[in-house]
């Protein structure tokens, strides 16, 4: 299998750690966003919303999108597993993730950012702040009920897959993750772990150095 991603895109870098986490190697295909690879043929032709992750299989078949690409890895691969076996906290893991992935992540990524930013003559950087800390805001009082060593009790689930990214993200745009006690509490815990250091952005091929 290939996996086309970006080092510090944060879409990439839950479905490293889901990798990581399962001892699943695959080949690492990296593409550049910050000089426009997602839009060369080549790559639309597999990923037509011009965007990463992308997982090829080794039979030639694309899955695009992050929680398809980690539901997949978790159907196939079974153990070690990213969800809970009682029904309410499986529906607690998707929330929590679901919350990064679709209120929180999809208003600072890049494309919306350039728009901010070049098109609109917005400060891009303020936008991503506000939004990334009203979602970890609603994260933290979730969290507070549910979190035991990790964000849903005392094992690895795919809300910290979710989590770990988005408050890497929030220190880069200058959110104060200070007022979110548990959710630091939990990263801690998750980067102790050797699958969520070796999906870190810095530990990737195509990581560069001192980017902004």
């Amino acid at each position: 299998m290939k996996l086309y991603g970006y080092w510090r895109s944060s879409s990439a870098w839950r479905v490293r750690t889901a990798l990581a986490y399962k001892g699943i190697r695959v080949e690492g295909v990296p593409v550049n966003l910050r000089v426009g690879e997602q839009h060369e043929p080549g790559f639309v032709a597999k990923s037509p919303a011009h965007t990463i992750p992308l997982l090829e299989l080794d039979d030639g078949r694309c899955i695009t999108q992050s929680m398809a690409i980690i539901s997949y890895l978790e159907e196939t691969h079974p153990e070690p597993p990213l969800l809970p076996k009682d029904p309410v906290h499986r529906a607690w893991v998707r929330e929590q993730a679901e919350l990064v992935n679709s209120g929180i992540q999809p208003l600072q990524n890049l494309m919306v950012l350039m728009r901010v930013k070049h098109e609109l003559k917005g400060d891009d950087t303020a936008w991503a702040a506000h939004w990334i800390a009203l979602g970890l805001s609603a994260l933290e009082a979730l969290a507070e009920s549910r979190a035991g060593r990790f964000s849903v009790g005392d094992a690895v689930s795919l809300a910290d897959v979710y989590l770990v990214p988005q408050l890497y993200n929030a220190r880069r745009f200058g959110a104060d993750v200070t007022r979110f006690p548990t959710l630091l509490r939990v990263e801690a815990a998750c980067l102790a772990l050797p699958a969520f250091q070796e999906a870190h952005p810095d530990r990737q091929p195509d990581a560069v150095k001192d980017s902004k």
